[in-house]
């Protein structure tokens, strides 16, 4: 099936009262709903990435020590653990829609805030900044399984692709606009404020009929079947995601200096972990479109822990030359396991609102994993003065994720008879 008959398919199926004669109406709808929701995509994780390259230019201008320096890369993950689960109720208060215009509306804000010359502005800014990108990661994929039932996986590599594309083109990029462009940090970061701002006004037509789209018949399954928390296969798809979020913050957090520590130049280091982040895009893609044509995925979960496990084991093993392709198998995997936590929240449940909790249940507990990671894993290094043991946890943890994520693969919804 075409692309553009697939679009034609969601919008009949959206308006199955309408006329035929409103059939450009309803593609077009499509269109600027897929335009909004890819523009709300690319702003999940750029503001970010974009730090990352010029934090210690943070840290000289304002003359803070590094543990505080931290606390920019670990507050946007506890604000993620603790908005996560608020993101579905107030979503069920007054729309998906506008929920997330008011989060793309905070997002433009905060990232304003957060390029002001001051310290308390600073930290400000980054705990708005991730309470609003929290709101829009649990909410996005639920929308896209109310709103493209017919090609849910497609939808899902198209957004998963469009969020790790700016990642990785914001971490290029901070420090060219930084020097090169003479903007300072303070600017390059504020420039990000305009990408929020695009996608919040083209978000706008959204709001048209907010209140029409959310009397999913199916709303009160999962209250029915005694709430996720009491739901096995829950926990394992929120396991599944906080595990694979573990291992990707630890990667961008501690790769580059183990990457040193076994003499490669700080910028060959800096290059593997851009190349590990590109070489996931096209994982982000293609795992969504073939996990939906499959009634389970437990053959996509046993491949991608294979290839973590490759990773870890070939940096494990010391030898220089093979860093670049431990890089593109932790890359792989790390895309094909995020995109697979992602379709999890909408293959194993039956209702758009019961999506948006499985959601925010597995990204509260996955970002409070994920903010514990890196810290974990350096203090296991600063006790045991080597990587060795802390590369050995993640062996053992890509070999839990592979065992949850059995579970979680398995052809099931958390409601109704399936669930066994």
């Amino acid at each position: 099936m075409r692309k553009k008959d697939y679009f034609v398919k969601i919008s009949n199926s959206n308006l199955s009262s309408a006329s035929t004669s409103s059939a450009p109406i309803a593609i077009t709808s499509s269109w600027l709903l897929l335009l909004g929701i890819l523009l709300i995509a690319a702003n999940l994780r750029a503001p970010l990435t974009a730090v990352g390259p010029i934090v210690s230019e943070i840290q000289r201008s304002f003359g803070i020590s590094s543990a505080l320096t931290g606390l920019l890369t670990t507050l946007p993950l506890l604000a993620f653990a603790l908005i996560s689960p608020l993101a579905p109720r107030i979503a069920q208060r007054i729309s998906m829609e506008n929920t997330l215009f008011i989060a793309m509306v905070v997002l433009t804000g905060a990232i304003v805030i957060r390029s002001l010359p001051a310290i308390a502005a600073l930290f400000v800014g980054t705990i708005l900044l991730g309470m609003a990108i929290a709101v829009a990661n649990v909410l996005l994929p639920s929308m896209i399984k109310r709103d493209f039932p017919a090609t849910v996986g497609l939808m899902t590599g198209l957004y998963s692709v469009v969020m790790n594309l700016g990642a990785a083109l914001a971490s290029g990029f901070s420090i060219p606009i930084t020097e090169k462009i003479s903007f300072g940090w303070q600017g390059m970061l504020a420039c990000w404020a305009l990408l929020a701002l695009i996608a919040t006004i083209a978000w706008v037509p959204q709001l048209r009929s907010f209140a029409k789209k959310d009397n999913n018949k199916a709303a009160t399954d999962g209250e029915k079947n005694g709430g996720l928390l009491r739901s096995g296969l829950a926990w394992k798809v929120a396991l599944f995601m906080g595990l694979q979020s573990f291992c990707f913050y630890v990667n961008i957090s501690w790769l580059p200096e183990i990457l040193s520590d076994r003499g490669m130049s700080h910028v060959d280091a800096g290059w593997m972990l851009s190349l590990l982040q590109f070489v996931s895009l096209p994982a982000t893609f293609i795992i969504p479109v073939i996990a939906g044509k499959q009634a389970s995925q437990r053959l996509l979960v046993i491949l991608t822990t294979i290839l973590l496990l490759l990773g870890y084991l070939g940096l494990l093993s010391g030898n220089v030359d093979l860093i670049p392709i431990c890089m593109i198998l932790l890359g792989i995997a790390g895309g094909s396991g995020f995109s697979l936590a992602v379709m999890f929240f909408v293959l194993r449940t039956s209702s758009t609102r019961q999506s948006a909790q499985l959601s925010g249940m597995a990204q509260s507990l996955g970002y409070l994993l994920a903010a514990a990671g890196p810290l974990l894993f350096g203090l296991i290094h600063d006790l045991t003065n080597n990587w060795t043991v802390s590369l050995v946890m993640l062996v053992a943890v890509a070999v839990i994720f592979g065992y949850i994520g059995f579970g979680a693969g398995a052809n099931k919804t958390i409601s109704g008879a399936q669930e066994k």
